[in-house]
């Protein structure tokens, strides 16, 4: 009986998981006529939506966020690697630093923006990749730092002893020996901050222009004052979700692999 109730369980969560895509797949697939009955199955599909949001420059706003979230993961795997593993071997900064860290999350991102858009405007940054990277940096970044702080703590330090003993230098047993053991850990990273970078709005609303419209900001235009575009919204959105699923695929797969590799080798 327990093992039909786990069985019935799994189904409805799957379901209810699956369901909001079902409904925007289907809306993505009316007309506006179609739309105005939501829960109505009876509808001839149409493609107009995704005509719409290709003509609008959707794709162009999704490449845009591509490019985004790329440079910003790239950037903040490196420093926030380096970082985390200098807190957490050599406790660089104390507790402060750990906690001074989570703090920053704290802080309201209008806060940072009025001087990232005077910064810009003065460099000549405005309506470049260039800013909307490092607004993005400033939420993601600090995220990763503290994330990839546990994964270092969890890795004794005697392996790295161990390298250095065998003739490795302090980088050579870091490389070689550490990073291997914290690679499901940079990967989880990797998805978490792509996924922080992709899905914001606040930021590329402000700091965007014409020519670096990112796609929540594609999206959040079909809020029109005629009201919501819902067909091509939905459209967009699924345009949204496919690059984080993908993303999430190949990565849960180095995951697997990287906790099943086991051994140490240097």
């Amino acid at each position: 009986m327990s093992a039909w109730l786990r069985r019935l369980f799994l189904l409805a969560a799957a379901v209810a998981v699956a369901f909001p895509y079902a409904w925007v797949v289907l809306a993505s697939l009316k007309d506006r006529q179609a739309l105005n009955e939501p829960s109505s199955l009876s509808f001839t599909p149409t493609l107009d939506n995704w005509r719409e949001i290709v003509d609008g420059g959707v794709l162009e706003s999704a490449l845009i966020s591509l490019v985004v979230g790329t440079v910003t993961v790239a950037i903040s795997l490196v420093a926030g690697t380096l970082g985390a593993y200098a807190i957490s071997r050599y406790r660089t900064g104390g507790t402060a630093t750990r906690f001074g860290i989570l703090i920053s999350q704290l802080m309201p991102p209008a806060v940072l923006v009025v001087p990232l858009f005077l910064i810009a405007f003065d460099l000549h940054l405005r309506d470049t990749v260039v800013v909307i990277v490092a607004a993005h940096l400033t939420f993601v970044l600090p995220v990763v730092t503290w994330f990839m702080i546990g994964f270092f703590d969890a890795v004794p330090r005697a392996y790295e002893e161990q390298a250095m003993v065998d003739g490795h230098s302090r980088f050579s047993a870091f490389r070689t020996v550490v990073l291997p053991q914290v690679l499901p850990g940079i990967g989880a990273a990797a998805i978490f901050a792509f996924v922080l970078s992709w899905n914001d709005l606040f930021f590329g609303l402000i700091l965007a222009g014409g020519n670096t419209r990112t796609l929540p900001v594609a999206i959040a235009s079909y809020n029109t004052f005629r009201g919501v575009e819902l067909g091509a919204m939905s459209a967009a959105i699924l345009v949204s979700v496919v690059p984080v699923l993908v993303a999430s695929f190949f990565v849960q797969r180095r995951l697997v692999r990287g906790i099943s590799a086991g051994g140490l080798k240097y």
